[in-house]
């Protein structure tokens, strides 16, 4: 008796899930990241072209394409836009360096409950925050002792 209870509450509990589960194409969902990465990277080498055109060296060009598309997904995520376009776009908006900013963006901005102090300061760690914070944190530190033993060693 118990077996067959449990097998049917089984049967109606996957009917459930079936019923308020959202179907997804995979074929829109590919088409959606492809036109929003492909998107994303045009205006990426359109940012590099117009830099060279004004005579710009191509390693400077590209360094600056990146600090633009930062600057661009924080802002947009800021603004709650770069949310929606990901939301559409899938991994197509997350793959591009605009997505490790965004990531990074979008953890800073949850601090208002918090305070700007302790909400900021906490929220920043918890998802791409420690790969800037410590890598910044420990390039200063190095370069702190490089500067005050004056290059000796392999690096001199």
């Amino acid at each position: 008796m118990q077996v067959k209870d449990d097998e049917e509450l089984s049967k109606q509990y996957n009917e459930y899930v079936k019923n308020v589960t959202k179907t997804t194409s995979l074929a829109k969902n590919m088409l959606f990241a492809f036109l929003i990465g492909g998107t994303i990277c045009a205006l990426g080498q359109l940012i590099v072209d117009v830099l060279k055109n004004n005579g710009v060296g191509q390693e400077h060009a590209n360094s600056i394409t990146l600090l633009i598309l930062i600057a661009l997904s924080a802002f947009l995520t800021g603004l709650n836009i770069y949310p929606k376009i990901g939301k559409y776009g899938g991994a197509g908006s997350l793959v591009p360096i605009t997505g490790f900013a965004n990531s990074i963006a979008a953890s800073a901005t949850e601090f208002k409950a918090e305070g700007m102090v302790m909400g900021l300061g906490c929220k920043i760690f918890t998802i791409a925050g420690p790969v800037i914070l410590y890598g910044l944190l420990s390039s200063s530190i190095l370069g702190l002792i490089y500067y005050l033993v004056g290059g000796i060693g392999p690096w001199a």
